[in-house]
C-alpha cells in the first residue's frame, strides 16, 4: 500500500512536469523557426493572448537563446498581485531545483581545480556522513549525491526543508539518512532527492573554504555576469523587483508572504541552498544557458572558460537510467530518458534534450536545451498552477512555425483542461473533510494521545490540549503546527496553519491495551501532495506522557 501512494505522488508530480516540458520543448523545436520568421512584437502577441485567456496568472518571463545569442527575453504581468510592478526580464524567481545544475557545476569546477574527483568517496570529506548500511556509506561518491540513486525512497527526509523556515541544520542532514530504510538496492533505480544536494553542498563548503552560497556566487553568478540572480534569498531579498509567489485558494491568487532575512532559521542554522536555493532572471538564465551550450566558454570571443568540455560532458553523461514513457499524443519521438549531474537527459524527434524543473510554493521554472540546434529556453512564473502558461506558447507556435495542420485550438483546450481541473478541485480532502465534519461530535478521550513522541531523524513532536482541541506540533518544524480533528478509529486528520501548499497530513495512532496511545504513523490526506511532504517517511515513538509533559512545562 505504500509503494501505491508513493508512486501516485510520483505519477502527480511527473506528469506535471511532463506537460510543462512537454509544451516548452515544442516551443523549442518551434523557436528554430521563430528566429527567422517571426519578430519580438509577433512572440509578445503570443504570449499576451495566453496570459490574458488563461485564469490564475500573476508574472512570467521568458528566454530564448539560439546560435549563440539571446534572440527574445522578456518579462510578462506584474511580481505581486499586491504590488503590482511589471516583471521585467531581469525580475528575479525562485528557480528551486533548477539550483542543482549550478550544484554539479560548482562541483565541476573543483573538479577542474584539481581539488577533488568525482569518484572520491563522500566520507573522505565528510567524516560524519552516514548512510543506512556501511557498505552504502563507504562507497558513496561524489557523483551519487547528485545522480537520484542512492535506494532511498522519493523525497526522502524532505520534510527537514519542507516547508521552509525549520530548525534542522546541516548537520541534522548529514546524519539523517541512516535512520530511513531504502526501497531499492543502491545505484539500481531512480528516485529524486533532495538532501543529498544539500550534502554537495556541503562537501562544497568544506573543499572550497567558502559557503556554497559564497562559491556559486564567486564562481558562477559573477564571471557570467549574472548581476539580478543570487545564490540564497536572503541576497534577492535586497532586489526591489523580486517576483512574489503565489498560491491558490480555490478563488484567487494570493501573494505568498516570504519572511526577512533575519527570520530565515535555515541560513541562521547552517543549511544551504544546494537543492533549490537560487534566484535568477530570465536575462540572467539566458547567460547560463550560453556558456552550457558553449560547453562552458564565456565572455568576449569565448575567450574564458567557466568548465572545460570534458566537465560538460559528464554532467551531460547518463548516470542513472529513467524508464521511458512516450506519450503516444506527442507528434515527438523519443527513445530513451536519465538523469545526469544536476540535468535531465532524454533523446527529442532524434536531437539531444537536457533539461530540468523546478517548483517551490507558488513559483516554477523550466529550462531546457538542445545542444545541436544551439538551442535554448528558460521560463519562469509566480503563479500556483501556472505550467499550462509555460507550455501552451509551445502548442501556439508549434502550428504557426512548423505549418502542421493540427486543426486544435490550443488555447481552447488549455482553457477547458484549466476548467475541469478547478472543478474536480481535490476530492480527497474534500471527502476526508466531509468525515470529520459528520464525526465533529464524537467524544475522543484526549488524554490517550496527549504526549511527546519522537522520530530518529525528524525529532520531537508534541500533541497537546490547546483550547480544548487536540493540537499537533512539531519542534524543529514550527510551521507544521495545526488543529487536530476525529476522522474515525484511531486517526486524526491535521489541518496545518501552514497552507502555502497543499499538505494536510492524517496521524495514525497505535495504542497499547489500555488504549493509550504509543506510536504515530502519518500520511497525507490527498494523494495530490507534494512528495517532498514525506510523512509516511516518520515513525513517532511516545517518549513522554501527557503527565510528564505537564510537569515539564512547571
Amino acid at each position: 500500500m505504500k509503494n501505491i501512494e508513493r508512486n501516485n505522488r510520483i505519477k502527480i508530480r511527473i506528469d506535471y512536469f511532463k506537460i510543462t516540458a512537454l509544451f516548452v520543448l515544442i516551443l523549442l523545436m518551434s523557436s528554430v523557426r521563430v528566429t527567422a520568421q517571426m519578430t519580438p512584437k509577433q512572440i509578445d502577441s503570443i504570449v499576451n493572448k495566453a496570459i490574458n485567456t488563461l485564469d490564475n496568472t500573476v508574472g512570467f518571463a521568458i528566454g530564448v537563446v539560439k546560435d549563440g545569442k539571446i534572440v527574445h527575453v522578456k518579462g510578462y504581468g506584474v511580481n505581486s498581485v499586491d504590488l503590482k510592478e511589471a516583471v521585467t526580464a531581469d525580475t528575479p524567481f525562485g528557480i528551486a531545483s533548477n539550483s542543482k545544475a549550478f550544484t554539479s557545476a560548482a562541483l565541476a569546477i573543483l573538479v577542474e581545480q584539481g581539488k577533488i574527483k568525482w569518484e572520491d568517496r563522500v566520507i573522505d570529506y565528510i567524516p560524519e556522513f552516514k548512510m543506512y548500511n556501511d557498505y552504502v556509506t563507504n562507497n558513496f561518491n561524489i557523483q551519487d549525491l547528485l545522480t537520484h540513486r542512492s535506494g532511498l525512497g522519493l523525497g526522502a527526509g524532505d520534510l527537514m526543508i519542507f516547508p521552509d523556515g525549520s530548525d534542522f541544520t546541516i548537520n541534522d542532514v548529514l546524519t539523517a539518512f541512516q535512520h530511513f530504510e531504502p526501497t531499492t538496492a543502491f545505484r539500481t533505480k531512480f528516485d529524486y532527492d533532495n538532501l543529498l544536494y544539500l550534502v554537495a553542498g556541503e562537501l562544497t563548503a568544506r573543499v572550497s573554504g567558502k559557503t556554497w552560497e559564497t562559491f556559486v556566487d564567486e564562481e558562477i553568478l559573477k564571471p557570467l555576469e549574472m548581476h539580478n540572480s543570487y545564490a540564497s534569498y536572503d541576497a534577492a531579498f535586497k532586489n526591489d523587483n523580486i517576483a512574489v509567489a503565489h498560491s491558490f485558494d480555490g478563488k484567487k491568487l494570493n501573494a505568498i508572504q516570504n519572511p526577512k532575512p533575519d527570520l530565515n532559521a535555515n541560513l541562521k542554522q547552517n543549511m544551504n541552498g544546494a537543492a533549490g536555493g537560487i534566484w535568477a532572471s530570465a536575462n540572467d538564465m539566458c547567460k547560463w544557458m550560453l556558456a552550457h551550450l558553449h560547453e562552458g566558454k564565456y565572455g568576449a570571443n569565448l575567450g574564458k572558460t567557466l568548465f572545460s568540455k570534458q566537465q560538460q560532458q559528464e554532467m551531460w553523461r547518463v548516470h542513472t537510467a529513467m524508464n521511458k514513457q512516450s506519450d503516444p499524443r506527442s507528434p515527438f519521438k523519443s527513445h530513451f530518458s536519465g538523469y545526469g549531474l544536476g540535468w535531465f537527459l532524454s533523446d527529442f524527434n532524434g536531437f539531444f534534450k537536457v533539461e530540468h524543473s523546478g517548483l517551490i510554493a507558488g513559483m516554477s521554472s523550466e529550462v531546457t536545451l538542445i545542444p545541436e540546434l544551439e538551442l535554448g529556453v528558460v521560463v519562469l512564473n509566480n503563479s500556483e498552477g501556472a505550467g499550462f502558461l509555460n507550455g501552451l506558447m509551445g502548442f501556439i507556435l508549434l502550428e504557426e512555425y512548423l505549418k502542421l495542420e493540427t486543426g486544435i485550438n490550443w488555447l481552447e483546450m488549455a482553457k477547458g483542461m484549466q476548467q475541469q481541473e478547478g472543478q474536480m478541485g481535490d476530492p480527497d480532502s474534500e471527502k476526508v473533510w466531509a468525515e470529520v465534519e459528520a464525526n465533529k461530535n464524537v467524544k475522543v478521550s484526549k488524554d490517550n494521545y496527549i504526549g511527546i513522541y519522537e522520530d530518529d531523524w525528524f525529532g520531537k513532536v508534541e500533541v497537546l490540549d490547546k483550547n480544548g482541541d487536540l493540537w499537533f506540533k512539531s519542534y524543529k518544524s514550527p510551521r507544521l503546527n495545526g488543529k487536530m480533528a476525529f476522522y474515525n478509529g484511531n486517526t486524526f486528520a491535521i489541518k496545518w496553519e501552514y497552507q502555502d501548499m497543499k499538505a494536510d497530513a492524517f496521524a495514525i495512532f497505535s495504542l497499547d491495551e489500555n488504549g493509550k496511545a504509543q506510536n504515530i504513523k502519518m500520511k497525507g490526506v490527498s494523494r495530490f501532495i507534494d512528495f517532498s511532504f514525506d510523512f509516511q517517511d516518520l515513525d513517532l515513538k511516545r517518549v513522554l506522557e501527557n503527565t510528564q509533559v505537564a510537569h515539564r512545562k512547571r
